[in-house]
């Protein structure tokens, strides 16, 4: 049996692709059906010189300060699928395969890189030189699922701030990245930088040239000398829903708006929006990013699985905010599954209080569907009603009151809906 695609999309809208003139970012995360999304706000810190840092899989040292974070990340792991930081960077990854081998040992996820780049990242090409000075240092690898099979692989990313935004594409330790100062761009699970590259690992060329990838001669062109030569069926199948993407961004080039991107990530003909196969789309986020630095950036997440029944929720940083609790994950510590030998051998419940609310609802419309249609039609016309305000308060049409409290609004006036 063919193995369906198993991970996810990255787009991006920068000006002129952008209605307004703001950035756009959006992101879908695919993982087996029962991982759960959590979405965590973590505060700016500081740390003690010296100290350590407990990722996935293991230690690396931790710096003396970090920023703000808002996180959406399957529960079992520290590092993250997708967030934003407070200095207006938002990273996604997606996973990928190449001619250089995934390494069986336990490294950095590249969902740590993506939180470890917005810890400390305060824009595009920061995060990104962080994630590589990280990657050649420590290397990628273990396990990417909550699941005893054996699933690793490399990974690109999409970093993206108000100005400009980044494709940076991973080959084990080697790596190459490409600018997008204008217009539309998607990424997902296949290299798509070939010779238009604006940095690159400095020993790139080198190995490919020892390994006989590359003859040395003419333009080296990365997706042609490092994509595996018998791709994995999943990849195969994701370049198709990597092109519906692409053909989505190009249609809506020059109007996209934060609408039009969660219309993308919804979008269940080309695939990007998945709900079969024992995989689904378990998390999504959009980001508007204004150009204008006096503007906040406005970060929505569903926290629930599949877009076209979940409802984007906006946060905001704030000195304010209020945690939202209802949508962290039960914490289980060193009786963690993840944390013991063998590893995934047992499971435990990760729900949130959003979760079970959501799940049981749509559990419910099997039933009474149009009880369940009426709920879900109500929420969908709140999420619109807050789209506008926001565009009109980003546009200066209305006031904008302090922002800080929206989500946690948001998520107990949807459990309430749910309920």
């Amino acid at each position: 049996m063919v193995e369906p695609p198993m991970s996810c999309d990255c787009f991006v809208s920068l000006p002129p692709g952008s209605r307004d003139d703001h950035v756009i970012f959006g992101k879908n995360s695919d993982r087996p059906q029962d991982e759960v999304q959590e979405v965590v706000h973590y505060p700016a810190a500081s740390h003690p010189a010296g100290s350590m840092l407990e990722c996935t899989y293991i230690q690396i040292p931790q710096v003396e300060e970090t920023h703000a974070v808002i996180l959406s990340k399957p529960a079992w792991m520290w590092g993250a699928e997708m967030g934003a930081n407070d200095r207006g960077v938002c990273i996604g990854n997606e996973a990928v395969w190449t001619r250089e081998p995934v390494s069986p040992g336990e490294a950095l996820l590249g969902m740590d890189l993506v939180r470890l780049g917005l810890e400390r990242g305060d824009s595009a090409w920061t995060a990104l030189t962080t994630i590589t000075g990280l990657l050649e240092q420590h290397g990628q690898g273990g396990p990417c699922r909550e699941d005893p099979e054996p699933f690793s692989y490399h990974n690109t990313f999409l970093l993206v701030d108000r100005s400009e935004a980044w494709v940076l594409e991973t080959a084990g330790r080697l790596w190459v990245a490409q600018k997008v100062s204008e217009g539309v761009k998607n990424i997902s699970n296949q290299l798509t930088i070939s010779t238009n590259f604006s940095a690159e690992h400095p020993e790139l060329r080198s190995v490919a040239q020892a390994q006989g990838w590359w003859d040395g001669e003419g333009n080296f062109d990365f997706s042609r000398v490092f994509s595996p030569e018998n791709p994995p069926a999943r990849m195969e199948l994701a370049n198709q829903r990597y092109k519906g993407g692409t053909e989505l961004m190009q249609h809506h080039d020059g109007s996209v708006t934060a609408e039009v991107m969660m219309s993308i990530l919804r979008n269940k003909a080309s695939g990007i929006c998945m709900d079969s196969g024992g995989f689904c789309t378990t998390g999504s986020m959009v980001s508007i990013l204004p150009r204008d630095s006096s503007l906040p950036c406005i970060h929505f997440f569903t926290a629930t699985p599949d877009p076209s029944r979940s409802v984007f929720k906006p946060f905001v940083f704030s000195d304010c905010s209020t945690p939202v609790l209802r949508v962290v994950s039960p914490q289980f510590g060193s009786d963690d599954p993840v944390r013991k030998r063998p590893r995934f051998q047992s499971r435990v419940d990760r729900r949130h209080d959003l979760y079970k609310a959501h799940q049981a609802a749509f559990g419910a419309m099997e039933t009474k569907p149009d009880e369940g249609s009426a709920v879900h039609d109500l929420l969908r016309d709140l999420e619109s009603q807050c789209l506008s305000e926001i565009s009109a308060m980003l546009s200066g049409e209305i006031p904008g009151d302090d922002l800080g409290n929206l989500f946690f609004d948001c998520v107990e006036t949807e459990i309430k809906f749910y309920q």
